[in-house]
Parts: C-alpha cells; sequence; structure tokens
C-alpha cells in the first residue's frame, strides 16, 4: 500500500476496531525477516534429517555422484525424496559465511534422500528451492536410470534427462483420475493361432512372469494381440508397458486397447501429444490412476507402478536406439526392467533379429511361434526375380521393371491397392555413366551426382548443378539411373498405368492408412501405410541396395523390411503375391520364400558366435580424432580378455553427406576403434571405458573422443 493511500484511508489510527486487532495479531506472529532463498543466509536448518543428498543435473562423467546440501526450515516439508529442487554449484571452500557455504550458479537437480548427518567434513550449501512437491524420481526409477547409466558407461544425469519428461507446472496442477478396478481376464481371440499363445496369456492373468520371444503371423492383429496380453495383466492387478517404434504403431495398439477395455485404462506417451498433455499422462501413470503405457522409445523409463508386463515390438527397428547420450536400446533397458521387477516379458515382431534369437538359445525366454500350417495360411506367395531373369528379360533392361514384377502389378490392381518398396527415397539418388557404369562425380568436390526433377543434374555433396558432364574414363555423355528414387518410380508407375492412382509414403509425407481400392502405393521401407483389407499385390525393388550395405547387420535389415512390407500382403489363398528383384540364391532372399525369419536370426547367430561379434560378445567404440583415440586407448585398463580391434579411419562427411549420430563433423578426420569382449565382462568393459573419460574431462582440453556401448552399426 502506498503512502497516499495511506492518508486517503486515514491509516491504521482511523481504521476500525476489527482492522487494529488484526494487525497487532499479525505483528505479535512475526519472526523477524525471512531469509533470502538464494542463500538461506542465517535461516534455521530443518530439526530432523537436516541433509538432502542432490543429484545435480550436469551430466558430465566426472561428476557422476551425489552431494550434501543442508535443508533450511522453511524447505522441510516440501524438500521430500524424489522431487525436483534447485541447488548452487560450484563454490569453492573459500566461499563460506556463518558456516554455510555460498556462491555458485543455480543448477537443477532431484533430492535421492534425507540424511542426519553428512560423510562430508566441510560446510554444507542450503537447497535454493523446491521447484515442486511433486515427487516424480521413484527408488524403482533411479535404480534403473543407474542399471541403464552403468551398462552404457554414461553418466546417471543424462539418463535421468530421458526418464523423467520436462516439467509443466499447469499439468501438476491439475489432478489425475480414480484407478479403474482390473478388468476381466480377456478371452484366448487370435492368441489361439500360437502353439503356447493360450498359455501365454494364462500365465500372464494368474500373476506369473512368463519371458517370451513371439515370432508374430503376418497381417494387422498383432496390435489386438498385444493389447490382450497388456488385459491379461491388468486383470492380474498388476502394471504394463509397451514400447512401439513410431507414432503410428502406438496409435494401433492404442485403438486396439481402447476397443478392448474402454477409455482410462491406459496412457499413450508419444511425442505427437505435446509437452503438457504428454507430462500429464505420465504423471498420472506416476501417481498410479492408469496401470498400462503405450509409447515410443521414451517411454521405456515410463514409471508404472506394480509392473508386471514389459513389451516391445519390431526391435530391430533404428527408432528404438536412443540419439541422446548415453543413447541405450529400449530392448535392452526393457530387459533390465524384466531382470529388475522380475516382471514379463514379451519381444514381438514379423521377423527376427539376432538379439532375439540369442535370448531363445540362452533359455532366458521361450519361443512364441505358429506352426508351419498356420505360417502357410496367413503368408502371401513369394516370388523372385535374380540376375539371371534380369539378363534374360528385355523388359528389364528398357525398363527397371521386370516382365513378372509387371505381371504381379496388372494383376494385383484388378483386385485392390498394389504397394512399392523402393529402399531410397528422391527422384534419381545416383546416377552412372550408360557406356562403362562409372559412378558420376562432381567436378568441384568428387561428389555423387544426383537426377533431380527436370533433368537437372546437382552434387548431393555441394549442391551445384551440372550442364556438361562427360565421363573421365570412357568419354560417354549419356547417363544412367545406378539407383531410383521413390519419386521417380511413383513416376514410371503413373506413366505405365495412367488410370491408377500413384500415391507416395516418406520421409517427406508418411501415409497411415490407404483405401481398399486399386492404387499404386509407392514406399521406401518402414512407411508402408496399412491398406484396408490388405495389399493385393507387393514389389520389393532394388534388393541390392539393401544387401549390399557394408554392415554386419545387411542381411538381418533387409529381411526384416521385406517381411515388415509382406505382412501387409493378404494371404497366398486369396491371391496375395510378393515379388522380390534379388538374388534368390542369397540367404535373406531364401528365408523371405519360405518365409522364416527365425532360422535365418538363428544362422547368423551362429556365424557371429564363430566370429566373436554381438551378440555373442560385447563390444564398444571409440571415436575421435588419431592422437585423441590412442591417447585415450592407452590410458584406459581394459579387462583382461579385451580385444582392440582397430583404430581404422571413419569416412570423411562431406558437405550435404549424411551424417551418423555422434559421427565426425564436416571434413574433419576421424579413427574408430572397437573393443569386444566376451559375454560377461560387459560390466567391466562399461566401467573402465567410463572410468577412464571420466578422468578425461576432469584434465580438461584435447580433441573430442566418442564412447559408445553396443553400436549398432559396426560395419
Amino acid at each position: 500500500m502506498s503512502s497516499a493511500d495511506g492518508e486517503r484511508d486515514g491509516g491504521a489510527e482511523g481504521a476500525p476496531p476489527e482492522q487494529l486487532a488484526l494487525i497487532r495479531e499479525s505483528v505479535r506472529q512475526a519472526k523477524g525477516p525471512r531469509a533470502k532463498p538464494r542463500t538461506w543466509r542465517g535461516a534455521a536448518l530443518a530439526g530432523e534429517l537436516p541433509v538432502a543428498r542432490v543429484l545435480v543435473d550436469k551430466g558430465v562423467l566426472h561428476l557422476d555422484r551425489y552431494f550434501d546440501y543442508a535443508v533450511p526450515a522453511e524447505l522441510d516439508a516440501d524438500a521430500q525424496p524424489g522431487v525436483r529442487v534447485r541447488v548452487r554449484f560450484g563454490a569453492g571452500r573459500h566461499r563460506v559465511r556463518d558456516g554455510r557455504r555460498e556462491g555458485g550458479g543455480l543448477i537443477d537437480g532431484f533430492l535421492v534422500e534425507r540424511l542426519a548427518e553428512s560423510d562430508y567434513s566441510g560446510p554444507l550449501a542450503a537447497l535454493a528451492q523446491v521447484v515442486s512437491p511433486e515427487p516424480v524420481l521413484s527408488a524403482e526409477l533411479l535404480g534403473l536410470a543407474r542399471a541403464v547409466a552403468d551398462r552404457y558407461a554414461g553418466s546417471l544425469a543424462d539418463v535421468l534427462q530421458l526418464a523423467v519428461p520436462p516439467r509443466s507446472a499447469r499439468a501438476e496442477q491439475k489432478p489425475s483420475p480414480a484407478p479403474l478396478p482390473p478388468p476381466g481376464v480377456p478371452d484366448v481371440g487370435s492368441w489361439g493361432r500360437y502353439e503356447r499363445g493360450a498359455g501365454f496369456l494364462e500365465a500372464l492373468a494368474s500373476g506369473g512372469a512368463p519371458r517370451a520371444v513371439w515370432n508374430a503371423l503376418p497381417g494387422p492383429e498383432w496390435s489386438e494381440e498385444i493389447a490382450r496380453a497388456v488385459a491379461a495383466t491388468l486383470a492380474s492387478g498388476r502394471g504394463a508397458l509397451v514400447v512401439v517404434p513410431d507414432g503410428r504403431a502406438a496409435g494401433r495398439v492404442d485403438a486396439a486397447l481402447t476397443a478392448l477395455l474402454g477409455e482410462g485404462r491406459h496412457a499413450l506417451l508419444t511425442a505427437d501429444a505435446g509437452p503438457e498433455k504428454r507430462y500429464r499422462q505420465w504423471l498420472a501413470v506416476r501417481r498410479g490412476a492408469v496401470r498400462a503405457v503405450v509409447g515410443t522409445r521414451a517411454a521405456m523409463f515410463a514409471p508404472v507402478q506394480d509392473l508386471g508386463l514389459v513389451v516391445i515390438w519390431d526391435d530391430g527397428d533404428d527408432s528404438h536406439s536412443e540419439l541422446h547420450a548415453p543413447q541405450p536400446h529400449a530392448r535392452e533397458v526393457l530387459l533390465l526392467r524384466a531382470a529388475l521387477d522380475k516382471c514379463g516379458f514379451l519381444l514381438g515382431s514379423w521377423s527376427c533379429t539376432v538379439e532375439a534369437a540369442q535370448l531363445v538359445e540362452s533359455g532366458w525366454a521361450r519361443p512364441l511361434v505358429a506352426s508351419r500350417e498356420q505360417v502357410r495360411v496367413a503368408a502371401p506367395l513369394v516370388r523372385t526375380v535374380g540376375d539371371g531373369d534380369l539378363a534374360r528379360d528385355e523388359a528389364a533392361r528398357a525398363a527397371r521393371l521386370p516382365t513378372l514384377a509387371w505381371q504381379a502389378v496388372r494383376e494385383g490392381l484388378k483386385h485392390g491397392p498394389v504397394l512399392v518398396q523402393v529402399p531410397r527415397r528422391g527422384y534419381v539418388p545416383r546416377m552412372a555413366c550408360a557406356q562403362c557404369r562409372a559412378a558420376a562425380r562432381c567436378r568441384h568436390c568428387a561428389g555423387p551426382l544426383e537426377g533431380q526433377d527436370g533433368g537437372v543434374l546437382r552434387c548431393a555433396w555441394c549442391g551445384v548443378e551440372e550442364n556438361s558432364w562427360h565421363c573421365p574414363e570412357c568419354g560417354g555423355f549419356r547417363l544412367r539411373a545406378q539407383v531410383v528414387g521413390a519419386r521417380r518410380t511413383a513416376e514410371e508407375l503413373g506413366r505405365a498405368f495412367p488410370a491408377v492412382p500413384v500415391r507416395t509414403s516418406g520421409r517427406e509425407q508418411v501415409l497411415d492408412t490407404v483405401p481398399g481400392t486399386p492404387a499404386l502405393v509407392v514406399s521406401t521401407p518402414g512407411a508402408e501405410p496399412v491398406a484396408e483389407g490388405g495389399y493385393a499385390a507387393a514389389l520389393l525393388l532394388d534388393g541390392w541396395a539393401m544387401l549390399g550395405r557394408p554392415d554386419l547387420r545387411a542381411g538381418e535389415d533387409a529381411l526384416r523390411r521385406w517381411i515388415a512390407a509382406g505382412s501387409l500382403v493378404r494371404p497366398q489363398g486369396v491371391g496375395g503375391t510378393v515379388v522380390v528383384v534379388a538374388e534368390p540364391t542369397l540367404r535373406p532372399v531364401q528365408a523371405l520364400v519360405r518365409w522364416d525369419p527365425v532360422g535365418h536370426a538363428v544362422r547368423e547367430l551362429a556365424e557371429r558366435a564363430e566370429l566373436g561379434f554381438p551378440p555373442v560378445s560385447r563390444m564398444a567404440a571409440v571415436a575421435g580424432a588419431g592422437e585423441a583415440v590412442a591417447e585415450f586407448l592407452a590410458a584406459v585398463e581394459l579387462p583382461p580378455d579385451a580385444e582392440v580391434l582397430g583404430p581404422v579411419p571413419v569416412p570423411v562427411v562431406m558437405a550435404g553427406g549424411p551424417r551418423r549420430v555422434g559421427g565426425p563433423a564436416v571434413g574433419e578426420r576421424w579413427e574408430r576403434a572397437l573393443i569386444r569382449v566376451r559375454p560377461g565382462s560387459g560390466g567391466a568393459l562399461a566401467a573402465a571405458l567410463k572410468g577412464a573419460q571420466a578422468a578425461r574431462m576432469a584434465r580438461g582440453g584435447g580433441d573430442v573422443v566418442r564412447v559408445r556401448v553396443d553400436p549398432p552399426d559396426i560395419g
């Protein structure tokens, strides 16, 4: 109140008796000036448990530990384990006043526990602020985050940044709904098609913790089958967590759960929901209002109470690998949760990864598969076009599609949509000399030339247009497509079938569904939309482009993408046909023809065992400038059984070229070394790498060295 207001109102002397009594009472209850929250200088400490152990959000390895702070009395009620706090960090011993450390910058953190006394003998700084009294970090989530950090040689703070979403004050102020009672036990449904499907649901409903690797039959029933497994777990009074690769898959499981159980029994955690809604859903799970969660990879840390089942769908998808440090994989995080919480585990996919096959081979999980009769009923007919067929095919020499593919498209369009999978996006991603087949290169930077709409040639690295190209090898002036992209394929098919609509699905625009009417759907791998009633046929083009990648997982990834596309096609009994343009003698192509991804994974696992490659061994990659990598390898104390492969040069990234996560910047020359150990020594390897990296960071300076445990690509 200003002085002018006081004169106008007559001041305290002219106030009514009730107001005077209120003023006197307020004066008597005053306890002196409040301490400043920045330092709480002179403030009394909490009477009980006056020490708070805090994890500061620094994210650097040499500070990956807890720090003790004093708890002011006024923060005693709110400063409970699990809440977000702000603390002063960075003050030295010389910044002490009245026995309280002061100074440093404000930084966020989590209060881990309250203690009666600290094991630190010096003066403690006080908690600066309790950001919110909402406990967001439970003991279970903290233990999981620590296990993930130790496995991936990362810091606990980095893992918690992935596990706990950013705060939204409005979301915290809204109460969560009351939890619903457990639903009834669901029917077996389409799980009856699998040999142990009914027993798996029965074990979940009775409170058991079965562990299974599920090779799903082709078709759209997989989302409903996951929903029934979740419902069986909820019927036992426990929670369930489902992690899928993308928002489209999450939407299908969400719809299946809603149709089976109704609204309010599960939460959908995806980036499409927005920060506030996603945090509100996350809080409902944390508070126990919702017992089931469906989401993308960030949901792998969802704090589901009394967890009874964790599910991961299509674990071979790249989207399950986190891009931020320490780059954990959703499959490995859910395996840790299954071990820590002693809950059920379900790894499902149309295909089968080598890691999934190892879980079965080791006896940790049981196979959940259908009989060969059921597979033949559900799978489409697969036909191949190899190099010999292409050489004898006049249509294949004149155009890119062989005669068999044209026939399959023509016949399929009589009954419904036809899917065309192209491994590259764009128009003509790669060009070559039509005479000698030498790759067409830019005269300025030697980058690959790409064909654009309208016949324009442009360098993929520097972007310079090329108007007068000629081959330096033979002097030719004609170009041919070395790799044809999705847009060029759609253009060619549109000219061949002018009366049929052509739709494209790729990175620029990903379609979720398409009608069941005749149409051509050209898609890149992973972006295939679901057709109503299934596709009548599918063409899998340029198989060599996926099989020829210099990577250990090239065959496995190619088969996974082919089977994912083939699973959207109608069964063979109603005319469903898949044509794959690849050499039929290759192992992945043979596995596709037999529809036997499990057999392919088992054989791949046996070869990995002979060569000592993951997942039979544990492996880490160390990358950086040559001298920095050599210095790091000399300093780290590796386990006795560790074997160092390399270092070898990393391909230099040119301007405009693709860059891997954690890879070198444009123009930098890096080297990479691989370190592998036998099973059982993975923890020791991660600890050694983490210790060496922490010591290097504590010293400061020097070139960057990237350490990644279990890198997805080692080719």
